[in-house]
């Protein structure tokens, strides 16, 4: 599932979340929680990833979007970034075509309280440009409905 290029920008192994749920192994992202209270997903786009257009499927936009927000909101009370969370709303506005190559999501929290977080997203491609950005509601799972 590789895409235009190869070389990796991942941090330290010790930073990544691999294979966590059937979603990333499917898609092949890598969440990256190096760099609190941000948290980042990597992928790198490849032809399994595209649409009939041939950029970045905005299903998968979507859903690296998703998890890097989430992911920021576990960090929040989880330094591991495994806590989990749900997606109560999230709005995506789809900027630019993503191309083969690595992207990055980046989730920041901006705001909320004990039950509910504000948290924005940025996917980006490996150059900088801005493929779409996000921004939803978070609600930790209580720990109750974990077993």
């Amino acid at each position: 599932m590789s895409g235009g290029n190869d070389v990796s920008p991942l941090p330290d192994e010790a930073y990544l979340i691999r294979d966590e749920t059937g979603t990333q192994t499917l898609i092949g992202y890598v969440v990256d929680i190096s760099d609190p209270p941000r948290a980042h997903c990597w992928l790198n786009v490849g032809p399994t990833h595209t649409n009939r257009h041939n950029v970045l499927h905005g299903g998968i936009t979507g859903c690296l979007l998703d998890n890097a927000s989430g992911t920021a909101g576990s960090l929040t009370v989880d330094p591991s970034g495994t806590a989990p969370f749900l997606t109560i709303s999230m709005t995506t506005q789809f900027i630019a075509p993503g191309r083969p190559g690595w992207v990055k999501a980046t989730g920041t929290v901006i705001g909320g309280g004990r039950s509910l977080l504000y948290i924005n997203a940025v996917l980006a491609q490996d150059d900088g440009t801005v493929i779409a950005t996000s921004t939803g509601v978070f609600k930790r799972v209580p720990q109750e409905k974990l077993t």
